[in-house]
């Protein structure tokens, strides 16, 4: 399915199947969970599971497999969704995409002030230097963490930007979902 480097890590490879798996699906999408589960644990405690979704055989397979949750509830702020997850132990790291708008470092000293939330939304919206992006960020239970940006106008698997620190903040949110 994946088209990602193999010299990459398994948390990375990870974070690239979901942007290609969701990049596919097409823009304008919600939110997105996915567990992120140990391939061998799974084949060996799950091997119907494992089969289903192509994992079986002898075939090389990625250390981490994605498994998509369900739909994310659309009328609930995204951060009080996530503060209400709690992972099985099967579950090694969580992975989220989510579309936002984004505006260059430049922009920041044109943004008004005294705006609330529903105003700035609608000001960086209207803005023309606005650039839509697809973040995908991962963590697992050790705290290693990676992301995946994808901008709109540049919607190639070439121009997918990757890191641990990019979105530094979603990844603290999924962090907390381990946490007791």
């Amino acid at each position: 399915m994946s088209n990602t480097p193999m010299a990459a890590s398994p948390l990375t490879r990870a974070v690239l199947e979901i942007d290609e798996y969701v990049s596919g699906l097409g823009w304008d999408r919600p939110a997105r969970l996915f567990a992120l589960v140990d391939t061998a644990r799974l084949r060996a405690e799950q091997p119907s599971l494992a089969d289903r979704l192509g994992l079986g055989g002898e075939q090389e397979t990625a250390a981490l497999t994605p498994i998509e949750q369900d739909e994310i509830p659309t009328g609930k702020p995204l951060d009080e969704f996530l503060g209400t997850i709690a992972w099985p132990d099967a579950v090694t790291g969580c992975a989220l995409t989510v579309e936002r708008l984004m505006l260059p470092p430049s922009a920041e000293a044109q943004v008004p002030e005294d705006l609330d939330e529903a105003a700035l939304t609608k000001w960086v919206a209207q803005h023309p230097e606005r650039q839509e992006v697809r973040m995908t960020v991962a963590v697992l239970r050790d705290g290693s963490r990676e992301s995946a940006l994808r901008l709109r106008e540049k919607d190639s698997p070439t121009e997918v930007l990757t890191g641990s620190d990019l979105v530094p903040g979603l990844a603290e949110a999924l962090a907390a979902t381990f946490e007791e």
